[in-house]
């Protein structure tokens, strides 16, 4: 690497000598040499080549000396190493500079020995100054790329480590989050853009939040679509109990912000949200010029279509059975063997509660009408039918009344 150094004196035989002991340097572009008769000459010249990275400044020259020349380099934004050169005796400037934030300092006559070697130590110091801003902008590039995904005390652990540590590419077991929002896509085409970009980025910027509280990662935001990920890419024994805790706080705050939109006239569906815990291959698939740290996997598959079950069984949360097992005393009800699109075998599922409703006297009637269904008990027709009547909302009970009015036998259903 070239190193520029930008020497102010007023003395003319100064350049004649500094070319002739810097010849081999200058010709193996080692360094590049400039010069200055004063300190307003330095000041110009340094505006119009930002790339110097050293100043050797005599202290006394005409118009601008050179104590006042390296007070205004230490005003600078980026302030440049800079040696001083007096007479012998003169303690005193040379205390002065130093005290100013001179980085070395030479006396008169110059010995061009000691010359070289002070240059040389400033060179070094430089390069190290240079490194450390190197490191320093890097790790900001990866800090501000990581907040994308990850909470912001995990963005700025990820960022210290360095060298993408805890991100490469691995299998691991995760529990993923699917959302989306019911008749958005109407949204779009009706609302004014400057409307739609406001009223998406505040629903984002909550949704995210909430999903940094919990601690869990940002794997994709694609429109008004938001994937999560636990267990990922630290560990967290607890994945799945986070996933749920975090979909019922996801799940409160879409409630109270479609609520809010309503007020204000505004047409904004329900968040529909799905679960699933698996394996999948998780790491950062953006390559060396682009961070994109997601998941791919058949569990990621599966916890999408969980989240577009819910548009048909009338619920907005809906998990499956790897995860409301792995779950700490998972509170929910059964919604049944669901056949996926894709899939050879029925997967179980389940809807998720709050503590209130599943401790509701309902909630066990359903529970008692699930089981009657699933064994064939023709029984189950009129309980679910009493649940509805007695609780017009409970769309999963009337879901399934339906599907026993239509014939249904069992449990499994078909979805897309």
């Amino acid at each position: 690497m070239s190193t520029t150094i930008l020497f102010v004196d007023d003395e003319p035989d100064l350049e004649a000598l500094v070319l002739q002991k810097f010849r081999r340097q200058i010709r193996d572009g080692e360094v590049t040499i400039m010069f200055a008769r004063d300190g307003l000459e330095a000041l110009a010249s340094l505006e119009q080549n930002p790339q110097v990275d050293m100043v050797v400044s005599d202290i006394n020259m005409p118009r601008m000396d050179g104590l006042s020349l390296l007070a205004k380099l230490q005003e600078a934004e980026e302030k440049k190493s800079t040696i001083i050169v007096s007479a012998y005796g003169d303690m005193s400037n040379i205390r002065t500079a130093m005290n100013r934030g001179a980085f070395d300092f030479l006396t008169k006559p110059i010995d061009f020995a000691d010359l070289e070697a002070t240059i040389g130590k400033t060179i070094r110091h430089v390069e190290m100054l240079h490194e450390v801003r190197r490191r320093q902008m890097e790790a900001e590039r990866a800090h501000a790329a990581l907040s994308r995904h990850f909470s912001p005390e995990l963005a700025k652990r990820l960022a210290a480590s360095g060298e993408g540590e805890g991100i490469e590419v691995k299998w691991r077991d995760v529990a993923t989050i699917f959302t989306d929002i019911t008749g958005f896509t109407s949204l779009v085409e009706t609302a004014p853009p400057e409307a739609l970009g406001k009223l998406l980025n505040e629903y984002v910027g909550g949704m995210t939040e909430i999903v940094f509280a919990h601690e869990g990662t940002v794997a994709k935001i694609i429109g008004d679509a938001i994937q999560v990920l636990f267990n990922a890419p630290g560990d967290q024994p607890d994945y799945a109990t986070r996933a749920v805790a975090c979909a019922h706080a996801l799940d409160t705050w879409a409630e109270e912000f479609r609520g809010r939109q309503h007020a204000m006239g505004i047409t904004f569906g329900a968040t529909r949200i799905g679960i699933h815990a698996g394996p999948a291959l998780v790491g950062n698939f953006g390559g060396n010029r682009y961070f994109d740290y997601t998941a791919y996997g058949d569990s990621i598959n599966i916890a999408a279509r969980l989240e577009a079950a819910n548009k048909h069984l009338g619920t907005r949360i809906c998990v499956s059975a790897s995860v409301a097992e792995a779950a700490e005393n998972f509170q929910g009800r059964p919604v049944g063997e669901l056949m996926l699109r894709g899939r050879s075998e029925p997967l179980r599922a389940f809807e998720p509660l709050p503590p209130t409703k599943y401790a509701a006297p309902e909630t066990a009637l359903y529970a008692e009408a699930f089981a009657r269904m699933a064994a064939g008990d023709a029984a189950a027709m009129p309980a679910f039918a009493a649940l509805v009547g007695a609780h017009a909302d409970d769309s999963l009970a009337g879901f399934h009344l339906k599907r026993l009015l239509n014939g249904a036998k069992g449990i499994r259903m078909q979805l897309e």
